[in-house]
């Protein structure tokens, strides 16, 4: 990737939403700027971790951001426009069941951990099953007015939206809150799922370019975008496994669909069922089917049948 004059290195960064940090760079609007951005883990674990090194993760120095980079003429009340222009992993990624974390964290409460090759378009998460890449990071936001704000959690100013169309190509708009916008990203993914139902994708460190743009024609109030490629376009090549979780909410019928999957992996491939957990984070899709026929609403879980082989 060709670094733009205008660079964010991996230890500027910072661990929460907050308009008082000072920005480490200066652009002007429609410049371009790379980041390089450590893995969710902050360089925690690595490509020789183990589940045993789970237990030592230091949670509060988890999910940061690189910048903030501050956009001359941005004030509250305008869009940052923000052009993904190029995403590239890492050679390596880790995905996780973490204790207390993730959709189905009560019927996985020991830690787990695969570390994927990453190359050639695909990331290996078990031997011979191989997914493909779509790389783009997970975190990308702007400082709030007031309080500080966690980055774990989405808000209106972006943030760990974990959106896995945000790829390169893609622009996403922010409603500006503070002088300068401040904005970051983190959270590089090699591959994700819709859902990220563990809590983890592929993490990865990641190299990211995005031109920055003051939009004052543009009103948004939470985070929009447009892509290049069609949403429903997908690297699967062959059919789907389904299953359709039913329930009296979208938690409830969304957790079922993904416990009975994983129990059709077992069945079907032999998977752990830890794995098949760890591998619908990466590659599974979770998708609304019904909402409109209460009391129940349907929710399905696919599994891309190509990654097989």
């Amino acid at each position: 990737m060709a670094r733009s004059p205008f660079h964010v290195r991996r230890e500027q960064h910072h661990l929460a939403w907050d308009g008082s940090i000072a920005p480490v760079l200066h652009v002007g609007s429609g410049d371009e700027v790379t980041f390089d951005a450590l893995d969710a883990s902050n360089g925690q674990l690595t490509a020789v971790s183990t589940a045993a090194d789970i237990a030592t993760l230091d949670f509060a120095n988890v999910d940061q951001v690189c910048g903030p980079v501050y956009v001359d003429g941005a004030l509250p009340g305008d869009t940052l426009q923000v052009e993904l222009l190029d995403f590239q992993p890492g050679d390596w990624g880790w995905t996780a069941a973490i204790p207390g974390f993730g959709l189905l964290a009560d019927s996985f409460p020991e830690p787990a951990l695969r570390i994927s090759k990453v190359g050639g378009g695909v990331a290996e998460l078990l031997p011979g099953l191989r997914v493909p890449t779509a790389p783009f990071c997970g975190c990308l936001g702007v400082a709030p007015a007031g309080e500080a704000r966690s980055t774990i959690p989405p808000t209106e100013l972006g943030g760990n939206m974990d959106t896995r169309h945000l790829t390169a190509g893609a622009v996403l708009w922010l409603p500006v809150a503070v002088p300068g916008a401040l904005f970051s990203l983190g959270d590089g993914h090699a591959a994700q799922g819709d859902g990220e139902i563990c809590g983890t994708a592929v993490e990865t460190p990641m190299a990211a370019r995005a031109r920055l743009s003051v939009r004052k024609d543009v009103r948004v109030t939470a985070p929009e975008f447009r892509t290049e490629a069609p949403l429903g376009r997908s690297t699967n090549t062959a059919g789907w496994y389904a299953a359709d979780g039913v329930g009296p909410d979208l938690l409830t019928a969304a957790r079922d669909a993904s416990r009975r999957m994983i129990d059709r992996l077992v069945a079907e491939h032999g998977l752990a069922p830890v794995d098949a957990y760890l591998l619908l984070s990466v590659a599974g899709d979770l998708r609304i089917s019904e909402i409109v026929d209460m009391p129940n609403v349907i929710v399905t879980m696919y599994c891309p049948r190509s990654i097989f082989g």
